[in-house]
């Protein structure tokens, strides 16, 4: 009886194995979708904050250069950030071109815009 439980889980220790060999690709893959997930919602995220910080600044009567030094500071690397100003507020937009999977050449634009209105005794901008 032990001969036929021994020869029954010989058979069945292959098929774990082929399993296995089938079923990592697949997880390795979705790992790697989460982490290039991740990597572009915080770059989205650091481009919102940088916004809202410029628009504060600008929203002050600060030059266009202090507003675009603010947002560069809380911006992803390598971002943009642009400033419009109108009579009754500023609008502050940062871009930013992120390499979600690294050294690979996939590459995803994300941006945020940000508005206020101008402070009391505030110039426009520019």
């Amino acid at each position: 009886m032990r001969a036929r439980l021994r020869r029954g889980l010989g058979a069945e220790a292959g098929m774990v194995t082929a399993e296995t060999a089938v079923v990592l690709p697949v997880l390795l893959l979705v790992l790697v979708g989460a982490l290039a997930a991740v990597t572009v919602v915080g770059a989205q995220l650091r481009c919102v904050d940088a916004a809202r910080e410029g628009a504060r600044a600008a929203s002050r009567g600060e030059d266009v250069a202090v507003v675009t030094g603010w947002a560069g500071r809380a911006a992803p690397e390598g971002a943009r950030t642009t400033v419009t100003a109108a009579a009754d507020g500023v609008r502050v937009r940062v871009t930013a071109e992120v390499a979600p999977l690294g050294p690979l050449p996939w590459r995803v634009t994300v941006t945020a815009d940000a508005a206020a209105r101008w402070e009391p005794g505030a110039e426009p901008a520019g």
